[in-house]
């Protein structure tokens, strides 16, 4: 069973939503913005995906641009990093489609066509 993390007023996870229901995926979705992902999990979906830390931050977010994470970033090392996305689901980039061996941040459908190969 695959996990995706969504925001329900987010477009994008709409529509990634709509996708695995057209392509008769099975999933479980959890609302980041309430049930958004520890530290530990964070680490984790990291590790698995096998993308930049940068990756894992919903840069076009209000709470990024309030705290002007494309400035700090920079300046901060990987678990101030993690602390800073467990501490709020809407930093996270969504949806997060989280399969036994894959991590996927953002939806792009080629992507997600490969990761879950839909019937």
């Amino acid at each position: 069973m695959i996990t995706v993390y969504c925001y329900s007023k987010c477009s994008t996870c709409r529509k990634a939503l709509q996708w695995l229901e057209e392509n008769h995926i099975e999933h479980e979705v959890v609302d980041i913005k309430t049930d958004h992902p520890d530290e530990a999990k964070l680490r984790k979906f990291h590790a698995v995906s096998g993308l930049p830390l940068k990756r894992f931050f919903n840069t076009s977010g209000i709470q990024y641009r309030e705290l002007q994470l494309s400035k700090k970033l920079p300046d901060m090392d990987e678990d101030e990093q993690f602390r800073l996305l467990a501490s709020d689901g809407m930093l996270v980039k969504r949806p997060l489609l989280v399969g036994k061996d894959f991590v996927l941040t953002g939806f792009r459908q080629p992507e997600w066509e490969a990761a879950v190969k839909p019937q």
